[in-house]
């Protein structure tokens, strides 16, 4: 299985459990800049407690995916994480469950149905990616994270929503690594 089927397969058994999506991390950031490669896949999500055990269980019964249940229950009780394995590739998906909060909120409201090969699936926006990698960077592998938003940036151009990067990089305290990606 490559890594876009993967992420056809995972959009599927997201929709069929009736669970809200939106793929994030480096295949966003490269649908919106420049492609990298990666391992893994990272998708947020807001499930309810319901769908979630349908698709835990879809993805355990019928596909060759490893889950623990227990912990995909426990991240959505803590709107934190949990991650998925498929068992012959070793590819890993990482989802992370909606934040509850301003911007998480308004950011999974923006998200975008987009082609994409072996389908169609949510993408966050490339504003969104801006300010996700930008609060990445400030958790961690920085220096990477100032690419990918540097990368977008040059890409999307004049096509950027300005007025509301500007907005969420000040309110979320960001200006400082804003400023230094797009010098970078």
């Amino acid at each position: 299985m490559s890594l876009i089927d993967l992420v056809a397969t995972i959009a599927r058994r997201l929709d069929a459990a009736g669970i809200p999506y939106m793929l994030t991390g480096s295949l966003a950031s490269s649908f919106h800049g420049e492609p990298r490669s990666t391992r893994d896949a990272d998708v947020v999500i807001d499930p309810t407690p319901e769908a979630l055990r349908r698709f835990v269980t879809a993805l355990t019964q019928e596909e060759p995916f490893y889950v623990d249940a227990n912990s995909a229950l426990d991240a959505l009780e803590h709107r934190t994480q949990f991650n998925v394995i498929e068992v012959e590739t070793g590819w890993k998906v990482d989802f992370i469950i909606r934040r509850d909060r301003p911007f998480s909120i308004e950011e999974f409201g923006r998200r975008q149905q987009v082609e994409f090969p072996g389908g169609t699936t949510y993408v966050a926006t490339a504003e969104d990616m801006i300010i996700a990698k930008l609060e990445w960077a400030v958790a961690g592998e920085s220096e990477q994270q100032l690419r990918d938003v540097s990368s977008i940036a040059s890409v999307m151009g004049g096509a950027l929503d300005l007025e509301y990067l500007e907005r969420w990089i000040a309110e979320l305290g960001l200006i400082d690594l804003w400023n230094r990606a797009r010098s970078g």
